[in-house]
């Protein structure tokens, strides 16, 4: 037998195996035997330098016209594999346009979110801006410049999240009250919303980490005064909570205020009439303020008899729990949105 008739045998078991509806397995088989590294063509190509030279190139043309022929019947074959895989498949998953289309649940703006816009805008409205300051703050801003000296007791009550550098997670807004006035000279009235973390446990009332925001004017000596503190307060608790409200101021203490105050609101979930949420009181506590103590002013160097100023701040939860009746702090951080979804949007907030 000649090396022709060899490659025509090669080329005709080849045919045969590619007819039409050869599977997978068997293209493969034939593209490896016959076109392989180590292949019969291959093997061929090998055994053309035994040939005489003036025989060589017509068998070296017969050699390349099968591996084309064979290759384009492989790829032939894949082409009309894939559409016969596309058609089985488009078959399987018809689409019926006369079904309803399935509703995508529209997301839901979180109520501490809704709670906290809304508050924002009744301050915009007393003429205070917003600024955002750091979570990651360091001892200065935080305790220090705050009337917070290292040894002081208040600190125990503030024990917190500690990394390194000297660095901390914030237990309170107000240390943006020192990042501003650091920065800008007075006249100000600023509000500081943001995340504040203490080493509480999470329960029905606490939790580790909280939304809280602080709020300060400054001005010079004599035209900011406990009266206007008051009158802020007492018009931001009436927008927010009901034109009726009751509010009163206790006398407190802060380090960073002298003189300071707790302010309280009738419980807005007996009408003042005692209840076990306000612990039959009648009143609960909203939050603390007090005119800034010179002390924080000289530590951003202001002078404090030139200058005169009131601060206040508080939590978001607490507010947000007699808002929205709800007794258990913890369910805000579930993310479970079938709890989520029971608050419609409030002023300020919405959906997405």
């Amino acid at each position: 037998m000649t090396l022709r008739d060899e490659i025509e045998q090669i080329r005709a078991r080849a045919s045969t195996e590619l007819a039409d509806g050869a599977g997978d397995a068997a293209i493969e088989n034939v593209r490896v035997r016959v076109l392989g590294r180590t292949g019969e063509l291959t093997e061929i190509m090998r055994r053309m330098r035994e040939l005489p030279q003036d025989e060589r190139p017509p068998i070296g043309q017969l050699v390349n016209q099968i591996k084309r022929e064979l290759e384009q019947r492989i790829e032939a074959l894949k082409d009309s594999a894939r559409r016969e895989q596309l058609a089985r498949s488009l078959g399987a998953a018809k689409l019926d346009v006369t079904l309803p289309g399935a509703r995508i649940p529209r997301g839901r703006i979180h109520p501490i979110t809704q709670i906290t816009e809304q508050m924002l805008d009744i301050f915009a409205t007393l003429g205070f801006e917003v600024a955002h300051t750091p979570d990651l703050e360091d001892d200065f801003h935080n305790f220090e410049a705050l009337n917070f000296p290292p040894d002081h007791p208040a600190r125990e009550m503030q024990d917190t999240f500690f990394v390194g550098g000297g660095m901390l997670l914030r237990t309170h807004t107000s240390s943006g009250q020192i990042r501003i006035m650091e920065q800008r000279k007075p006249p100000l009235a600023v509000v500081c919303p943001g995340r504040c973390y203490r080493r509480d446990e999470l329960s029905v009332r606490a939790s580790p980490m909280f939304t809280q925001i602080e709020g300060f004017m400054v001005d010079r000596a004599g035209l900011v005064t406990m009266a206007h503190l008051k009158g802020v307060l007492t018009e931001f608790l009436r927008a927010f909570y009901g034109a009726e409200t009751g509010v009163r101021f206790r006398a407190s203490f802060f380090p960073f205020t002298e003189p300071s105050a707790e302010v309280d609101i009738h419980c807005v979930l007996c009408g003042g009439k005692g209840c076990r949420v306000c612990k039959q009181s009648g009143w609960t506590e909203i939050l603390g303020c007090g005119m800034i103590h010179p002390n924080v002013f000289r530590a951003v160097k202001l002078d404090p008899a030139e200058y005169q100023g009131f601060a206040f701040g508080f939590g978001v939860e607490r507010p947000a729990l007699l808002k929205l009746q709800v007794e258990d702090m913890r369910l805000f951080f579930e993310n479970d949105l079938r709890y989520l979804a029971q608050f419609p949007a409030l002023a300020g907030g919405g959906q997405t």
